[in-house]
Formats: C-alpha cells, structure tokens, sequence
C-alpha cells in the first residue's frame, strides 16, 4: 500500500555488487558516497540505502569507521532517512556486516529474508579490463557463492539491531519464498508493522524480471501481509525503470540508485545517483503520483527519528 497516495523514493547510492571498473560515476570514497547521497535527496529521494567501499580500491567493507563520516554528514546535510545494509558484500561473515549497523543504530536498515545464490559472474563477460584485481575475483567467486542469511542470522539481526536499537527494516525478498519468511517472522512477533517489503527482480539466482512475477509477489504480500505493509519494487540492470514504474502503477514505493543499476536509459551511464533518482520522480510526476517527503516516510514506516541515531 502506499498511504495517501504518497511514494517513497529509495536511493541505493552505491552497493557491493558493481565494481569501479564498470563506471566512473559510481561514488567510491565516503566524500563521493556523500554527496551523491545529499544530492539524491535533494532530488527526491526521502531514504538513501548505504553500504561502504575501501577509499583506495572500491572494494566493499563493512568498517564502521569507513561508515561514519560519510553518515554524519548525510544526516548534517539533509532529512533523508539513512538505512544502512546488513547484507555488506560477498564473503563477509554475519558478525562484520553488522558492525556498521550496531555502532551507527540507524532508523533503518537492510535485511535480505534468506540465503540465496547470487550469481555476479555473467558480468565478465562485459568488461574486458579490470582497474582493480578484485574485481575480477569478486565477481567470479560468485559463481561458488552463498548469499548467507539463515533463520538464525535472521533472528539475531532482528534482536540486536530491532529490539537493541530500535531499528526498522527494509526487508529485501528476492524470491517468493522469502515473503513466507518474512510472514514466519510476523507470525512469531518478532517483526511488528507496518513492514517495509523491498521485492527484488533480476538478480540471478532470485525471482526473474516478469511482468507476471511483479504481479504474483504482490498477491502474495498481499494475502500475507494484508494492510500491513508498504510494497517496494526494485529491479537489476535494464529492467530497474520498467519495473519500477509498473510498480508505481500498481501502488508500490520505489528504489533506484547506482547499486540496482549505473544507467539511465538504453547504452547510456547515469552520471548520478541524483541523475536516476530526477528520472524515476518525473515518471512519478507524469502518473499523477506525489512523492513522500523524509518526514512522511518516517510517519508511515514508523521510524524513531534522526535524532535517535547513534552517528
């Protein structure tokens, strides 16, 4: 549902999956991944998702000292809600992805609803020369590569960051089976409304990028969660603006940003997280849809409030 008519616009400023290689404008040191952010608030965007990168090599990290100047001045510099990822980067073990979360006890964070293959490697085939050796090796080790979130990590995620902190949860279902974990987890009261449903389309080993997917994973938050929660659609690589405009013109929230995808149309790099995030709210715009302030986004999440965060 979205209330009022109101679409919250979530920017994804950087992620772990693409590399530097891939393109000049993805924001690399915590200055770039900075003023990317503040720049996509102020074109919209009213939740900026986080991860960080090694100033030096863009390789994703989870140090909660890479984290923290670049979260202080985006909450110094604008109202957007800051949701930092639990999901980190390939390899990292459950313990250093929460190390940012825990230190920054931010209003919102990532949670992917289960383990799951998470295929990188079909993109060596698209860049023949890499700046970085890791890059190169990270997406290969995609290959023989579990995305690790079992019930366990799940339960442990919920308990120190949600009840711990106070924390609020985008929660990422890249497939339909991790709606009815999400559901199992509603069902324990361990999750309380008004969920926030993140559903992902085409990454592999999730859900594929179908019209007819977009359409079951609705109908079955929908029989899950009823009036609950708050759909958000995001897709990978060509399919993130389709999807998510067919998304917006069936009631869902929104999420763009360099980490889903580095264009901003067909053969043609965004310059900007704010570039995508200019885009998808003229599109909102176009469809008679208002856009959702910070301030609005945290009433309808329920979130405790920038002044309750530890960064």
């Amino acid at each position: 549902m979205a209330a009022k008519g109101k679409v919250i616009i979530t920017c994804a400023t950087t992620g772990s999956i693409h590399t530097p290689s891939m393109s000049p404008h993805l924001p690399i040191t915590p200055n770039e991944i900075a003023e990317q952010s503040i720049a996509a608030a102020e074109a919209g965007a009213s939740i900026i998702h986080l991860h960080a990168r090694d100033p030096e090599t863009g390789r994703p990290t989870p140090d909660a000292e890479v984290f923290m100047p670049f979260l202080q001045r985006i909450k110094q510099s604008c109202e957007a809600v800051v949701n930092v990822t639990t999901g980190g980067g390939h390899g990292m073990t459950v313990a250093e992805r929460l190390a940012a979360p825990l230190a920054a006890k931010p209003e919102m964070c990532s949670l992917n609803m289960g383990s799951m293959n998470f295929g990188l490697f079909p993109m060596l085939d698209r860049y023949k020369e890499f700046k970085h050796e890791w890059e190169r090796e990270h997406l290969e080790n995609s290959r023989d590569f579990i995305f690790r979130n079992t019930f366990k990590d799940i339960e442990l995620i919920l308990k120190e960051l949600g009840e711990g902190c106070g924390t609020r949860f985008e929660f990422e279902c890249y497939d339909v089976g991790h709606l009815y974990t999400l559901a199992h987890f509603l069902d324990r009261g361990l999750v309380k409304p008004p969920l926030f449903v993140q559903t992902i389309f085409g990454i592999l080993g999730g859900i594929g990028a179908d019209p007819e997917n977009l359409q079951h994973m609705k109908r079955i938050a929908d029989k899950l969660f009823g009036e609950d929660y708050y759909w958000s659609v995001l897709a990978g690589g060509r399919h993130q603006l389709p999807f998510v405009t067919m998304g917006a013109i069936m009631g869902s929230n929104v999420r763009v940003g360099l980490e889903d995808s580095l264009y901003a149309g067909k053969g043609k790099l965004a310059t900007s997280n704010a570039e995508q995030v200019t885009i998808v709210r003229s599109i909102l715009d176009n469809l008679s849809l208002d856009v959702a302030s910070p301030a609005e986004a945290r009433e309808m999440l329920d979130l405790k409030g920038g002044d309750q965060v530890n960064f």
